[in-house]
């Protein structure tokens, strides 16, 4: 039969367990040196790619990083971090490029226009080192749709400055692109407001 621990000898059990994880993570974190510019891309049907990439976002501006903001698809809707960021003119520089979902547009030779002036802008943030972190919102989506050249892509990301962050988010991210990243999160939809009639609420969509 098992003894019956106290409360004193529970808690310097826990102490000591704690005390171990401890010593143990702080050799993981000791082991860490590398230090250099991510490419991290949000992808899944999940909620929340872009709202995690808007809260890297706010980071950096804690941070005193310069950042750029290029939208791909999303039209020029009025949301909530956007109202945020003008609060910082000298740290974030949006740029709102897309005419909206595809099935909007109904338009392909329209979209890929869009999905270039958006690119071109990216890009040229990217390659600029003043920018230290640069979001791609919806890039995967104009990928998916072969608006824009995979190659083209991932070579100016092959290529960027060693210090800048880059952030992709939308569905349907490619291989290539997340053989590349650094960093991978795949939002997986367990339940979903919309599902239950519920409209797009201020504070969590926008």
């Amino acid at each position: 039969m098992s003894k019956v621990l106290t409360e004193e000898e529970r808690t310097a059990r826990h102490n000591e367990k704690m005390k171990k994880k401890k010593a143990a993570h702080d050799r993981i974190v000791a082991g860490k040196t590398v230090e250099k510019g991510l490419v991290a891309v949000h992808t899944g049907k999940g909620k929340g790619k872009s709202t995690a990439a808007m809260g890297m976002v706010c980071r950096a501006i804690g941070n005193g990083m310069k950042t750029g903001i290029v939208q791909f698809v999303k039209g020029a809707w009025e949301t909530g971090e956007m109202k945020v960021f003008e609060a910082f003119p000298d740290l974030v520089e949006v740029h709102v490029l897309g005419e909206g979902f595809t099935w909007d547009t109904q338009d392909r030779e329209a979209d890929i226009a869009a999905a270039r002036r958006a690119w071109d802008q990216a890009k040229s943030m990217i390659e600029d080192p003043a920018y230290r972190m640069v979001l791609c919102d919806e890039l995967n989506i104009v990928l998916r749709y072969g608006y824009l050249p995979m190659e083209e892509v991932l070579e100016t990301l092959r290529n960027k400055p060693a210090d800048t962050h880059v952030i992709i988010t939308g569905r349907n991210a490619k291989e290539e692109l997340m053989e590349l990243a650094d960093l991978v999160t795949e939002m997986k939809e367990i339940k979903h407001p919309f599902r239950a009639g519920i409209k797009a609420q201020a504070g969590i969509e926008f």
